[in-house]
């Protein structure tokens, strides 16, 4: 009966500690962890950039990877960071540049499918993230500039974004 109590209050405090998305709603989730180490610090400037090459094993669903951006960006919300010292930058390229297509583009290729990353990609723009994808793996793609989502900005290469962020200063993230 003790154990059955016990397994009771934990499910009881596991459903009070809901999951969160307090800058990208719907993406990203973050569920609480009070006695957590390594918390947002709101006082630190957070610049990270993102390396995503993996696409969505489903053509429905938005890609992991871009998930990921949006829960760190939760985790600096959810921790009081400002926005003033978040800068998060998205680099897709590789599988993962299918995510930024237009529903039309995306469609086309994926029997009249809506782009499921559209969405997540607007929404992590108003969250203040920056979403990249590389021009080579465009043009390798066969994906037209037009066919683009206009919120996402074309850089040369994914190779040249990274390490210009990294000279910059931005902690590296592959995903």
């Amino acid at each position: 009966m003790r154990i059955f109590l016990m397994s009771l209050s934990i499910l009881a405090a596991a459903g009070a500690a809901a999951a969160q998305t307090p800058l990208v709603p719907g993406y990203g989730a973050v569920s609480p962890v009070p006695d957590a180490h390594e918390r947002p610090d709101p006082s630190r400037e957070y610049k990270v950039v993102f390396d995503l090459s993996k696409g969505a094993p489903d053509a429905g669903k938005p890609a992991a990877g871009l998930d990921r951006v949006a829960r760190f960006v939760n985790m600096l919300g959810a921790g009081g960071v400002p926005a003033g010292k978040r800068k998060v930058v998205a680099v897709l390229h590789g599988p993962a540049t299918e995510a930024v297509m237009t529903d039309a583009a995306y469609g086309r290729r994926h029997g009249g499918a809506k782009n499921p990353n559209g969405p997540l990609i607007a929404a992590l723009e108003r969250a203040g993230v920056e979403v990249r994808v590389c021009g080579q793996a465009l043009a390798g793609q066969k994906i037209a500039r037009e066919e683009v989502l206009s919120a996402v900005q074309v850089d040369l290469a994914a190779l040249m974004t990274v390490t210009h962020l990294q000279f910059a200063g931005y902690a590296l993230v592959v995903s």
